[in-house]
């Protein structure tokens, strides 16, 4: 009877391990997900690395009216790359990830190795980086990731301080620092990827295996809300001095009313995906403001989202951008978890007692989560394929028929386009 017990109790706990397993995978794609999202032709590698920003700005030690504090802002990144896998490697490893809960880490699953060497005879490879919402982490959407670096990127995603699920501090140094922290690792990486920096995305004599100069920005929610304003929706007036707003007016000086701010366009930003932006719904942008966007935006937004909202928040952003050719890639019904989140760990199906559940801050009440991974992947694949390499036949995945949607797979997706004002 005791080895019967004990042999039904480890069937058990190793079913538990396999279910842990299987759902917590970052890298699923299913039978229906549109053509794109299929994984490419390279084996993935990451690397976990550390940025410091000398001098930045500290908005939490800062009081109104006193002197601008300053410190060294470091930031933690993880960065996936096309890797060359040695004999004996084989694709596949771990992220430990801190959850929306502090108190719980889970255990992803995906295709990267970790140190893997990387590709260092095809070139160099666009960049993409990635900026999580407030609070987040790197890998929240280490999905997205994964995916563009399969597909000849490198990926970098962005751990923001202060805006962390285990180092959340007050709002305003988010408002501040988003865009700050965006061009920082594009200046960073750029940096490390030129002869002699001693960083592994350092190449040959000639060049490293990144190419800054064709950079793409991905933002979720407040990583949406620093995209917008690296690629030229400069912040409003009225934004200065709203109720938590960073002291002294410090957001003035990536305002529209700044001239030296849109004379700081940075040109290796070819192209951008903005996913649910948060900020318009809260008088951080006017229309005037938004058309300092040149730069072609996607921008993808649940029909639904309660916190940066529709048609007062993403799609007024897109209609307002006046002078970008942009895309709306709309999810009927779908909130504010739309397309950017990973798939709940399993980790965060029990509540803890007393807390919110951090199931919720990961998935949606109508959308399934892997189904919108897919077909964000898909769309990214397309518009950075198109605008960071020069694809030309990805366009027409942006046409209306839906190119690499199976027949009704694209029920419940609104795409919109616009071209820039003449």
């Amino acid at each position: 009877m005791f080895r019967r017990v004990l042999a039904v109790a480890l069937a058990v706990g190793l079913a538990a391990v396999g279910t842990l397993a299987q759902q917590n995978h970052v890298d699923t794609v299913t039978p229906t997900a549109p053509e794109l999202a299929a994984y490419g032709k390279y084996t993935i590698g990451v690397r976990t690395i550390h940025v410091t920003d000398r001098n930045r700005p500290d908005i939490l030690n800062t009081k109104e009216g006193g002197p601008t504090a300053r410190y060294d802002r470091t930031l933690t990144l993880e960065v996936w790359y096309p890797a060359a896998l040695t004999a004996g490697q084989k694709p596949g490893g771990e992220y430990h990830a801190i959850t929306r809960d502090p108190a719980i880490t889970a255990t992803l699953y995906g295709k990267a190795v970790r140190d893997a060497a990387p590709v260092k005879s095809d070139g160099a490879f666009p960049l993409v980086i990635i900026s999580h919402g407030y609070p987040g982490n790197r890998y929240l959407m280490s999905h997205l990731g994964e995916n563009l670096a399969s597909k000849g990127f490198v990926t970098v995603s962005i751990d923001h301080t202060d805006s962390t699920y285990d180092d959340q501090k007050a709002f305003a140094s988010t408002l501040y620092n988003r865009a700050f922290d965006q061009l920082f690792v594009l200046n960073e990486i750029d940096r490390q990827s030129g002869t002699g920096s001693g960083s592994f995305l350092a190449g040959s004599f000639l060049s490293g295996i990144v190419d800054a100069s064709h950079t793409g920005v991905v933002g979720y929610s407040m990583g949406g809300y620093g995209v917008v304003n690296v690629v030229g929706g400069g912040y409003s007036k009225a934004s200065e001095t709203i109720a938590g707003a960073p002291p002294n007016k410090l957001l003035a000086a990536r305002g529209a009313a700044n001239p030296e701010y849109q004379k700081a366009m940075d040109a290796r930003i070819k192209a951008a995906i903005a996913i649910a932006p948060w900020g318009m719904q809260g008088g951080f942008w006017d229309a005037e403001g938004l058309k300092g966007i040149r730069t072609p935006v996607l921008f993808v937004a649940g029909s639904a989202d309660e916190v940066a909202q529709y048609e007062k928040g993403t799609k007024a952003i897109y209609q307002a951008a006046v002078n970008s050719d942009r895309y709306l890639l709309t999810f009927v019904n779908a909130n504010h978890n739309v397309a950017a989140p990973i798939p709940a760990p399993i980790e965060t199906y029990t509540t803890p007692e007393g807390r919110t559940s951090p199931f919720t801050h990961y998935a949606d009440a109508v959308w399934d989560t892997v189904r919108m991974n897919n077909i964000l992947a898909h769309f990214a694949t397309a518009y950075f394929g198109l605008h960071l390499k020069g694809e030309q036949d990805k366009q027409a995945y942006f046409d209306p028929s839906w190119k690499g949607f199976t027949r009704g797979t694209s029920v419940g997706l609104i795409l919109d386009h616009a071209a820039p004002a003449k």
